[in-house]
């Protein structure tokens, strides 16, 4: 099993804030033979129906040297994992997990938000310190 990111608690911690049930810790997959470790699984019921939204939650701190070298990682996870869940948990989807310092940084530069437009990334943006999700982006 991998290990968890810097942040991993923190965004935890958030997605529990806003009322969501962790429902894996990691969330491993078995797809083809290839065994992958999704950081969290999450689940929120809506009231009136009986399953509610399910999403997987891939982490990132951005701690290193190189943004663009996470972000590359980063990148290629999140379509491997997409790709996983598409043939393993289709209702679940996707986001990636990014501390809002880097958000509002290195996210903000044009290439990097024509990357997320082009692959389709959903983010998390969250604040490592208050423990909170400062943006959904769907």
């Amino acid at each position: 099993m991998p290990a968890r990111d810097t942040f991993h608690n923190a965004v935890k911690n958030a997605l529990v804030k806003e009322k969501w049930l962790i429902t894996h810790d990691p969330l491993s997959l078995d797809v083809g033979g290839v065994e992958m470790y999704i950081d969290l699984g999450a689940e929120k019921l809506i009231a009136a129906e009986k399953e509610g939204e399910k999403i997987a939650v891939e982490i990132k701190s951005f701690l290193g040297g190189s943004a663009i070298t996470e972000f590359h990682t980063a990148l290629g996870q999140f379509m491997n994992y997409r790709l996983a869940l598409m043939e393993e948990e289709a209702d679940r989807i996707l986001y990636l997990a990014v501390p809002s310092d880097t958000y509002k940084t290195f996210f903000a530069l044009q290439f990097i938000q024509r990357a997320i437009e082009q692959y389709r990334l959903k983010l998390i943006v969250y604040d490592p310190v208050k423990e909170v999700i400062v943006k959904w982006q769907k």
